[in-house]
């Protein structure tokens, strides 16, 4: 998410270097892009502030009362807070600055002061504000206490923010090395829960190494929504009905390849075909199924996922 953000910005820059597209030159309605602007900022705001909150709660009403870490850099504060002694709040900043100053050297500034707000909100938060120990069950504590970390992250993130430096660190490490993004935070959590092993136990360890793939699938759910789109390709000899019912009874956008059948049994002539493609939620994706199916139970249905989608003939996702 931080990589695309980096990515957005340079193309705008280049693309637009007075700061605005030219629509809004010139004697334009200026103050309509204003407003849509002030709108997106006080959403993304909103956003933010919950997502501190929300993993405030997750730390201090699960976590770090439990002995409990996740990955990251926070994963690092919770460990130096459990073995030090030191206010959570105060590691956070410490261990992030670094991060945060190397973003806005060599990566992007706004990015880089828009990090540092929402690290600065969250540790003001875990210092000023009190959460109750909600349970003291271990298998309770790793699954909400990082479902509770992960919407935190996963709604800054949706705001423009970063919560965790480790983001910073691995986009930075992946322009430099053959490693990617997630190759390097890969093997950040591998040294972290590592390290934790031997510092606390196996046994937390091992409770947290859950406690943080329920805070990663929490962040995936939270920045892709139900609505994680999934791009089905349809190949079938009556193509014509099903973009007919796609395009007439579903509303959706359809793209058609020409094609030809690629194996003929026992000599047959190989036939051509028009193949299908569109793209779906996963909450349509049954409704899709059961129509091709009723119009062809033969037809061949390819699904791969989709993480967005731009333009054209499609239901648009929330909170962009």
């Amino acid at each position: 998410m931080l990589l695309q953000q980096l990515i957005v910005r340079s193309v705008l820059r280049k693309k637009y270097p007075q700061g605005l597209p030219p629509r809004y030159k010139g004697g334009g309605p200026i103050w309509r892009f204003a407003l849509r602007l002030l709108r997106r900022q006080l959403t993304n705001t909103a956003l933010v502030v919950a997502g501190i909150f929300s993993a405030a709660l997750g730390l201090k009403g699960f976590l770090l009362p439990n002995g409990f870490i996740d990955g990251g850099v926070t994963g690092i504060s919770l460990l130096t807070a459990q073995v030090t002694g030191l206010p959570l709040s105060v590691l956070i900043l410490i261990i992030n600055a670094p991060f945060v100053v190397l973003a806005y050297f060599h990566l992007d500034r706004v990015v880089a002061v828009k990090t540092l707000l929402a690290i600065t909100g969250l540790a003001v938060v875990l210092w000023l504000v009190s959460f109750p120990v909600l349970t003291h069950d271990k298998l309770l504590i790793s699954v909400f206490g990082g479902f509770f970390l992960g919407a935190g992250i996963g709604l800054t993130i949706r705001g423009g923010g970063v919560l965790d430096g480790t983001e910073i660190l691995s986009v930075f490490v992946s322009r430099k090395s053959p490693l990617s993004v997630g190759d390097v935070i890969l093997v950040i959590n591998i040294f972290i829960f590592g390290v934790a092993a031997l510092l606390l136990s196996v046994e937390a360890a091992m409770y947290s190494i859950l406690a943080y793939l329920a805070a990663a699938k929490t962040v995936d759910f939270m920045i892709d929504g139900l609505e994680e789109y999934t791009g089905v390709t349809i190949i079938s000899k009556r193509s014509e009905a099903i973009r007919r019912v796609l395009t007439e009874d579903l509303g959706h956008g359809v793209t058609i390849y020409s094609g030809r059948t690629g194996y003929s049994a026992n000599g047959v002539q190989r036939q051509s075909l028009d193949i299908v493609f569109t793209a779906v939620t996963r909450l349509e994706l049954t409704r899709l199924k059961a129509e091709v199916e009723a119009i062809d139970h033969q037809a061949f249905i390819l699904m791969h996922s989709i993480k967005d989608t731009h333009g054209g003939v499609i239901k648009k996702k929330p909170l962009h």
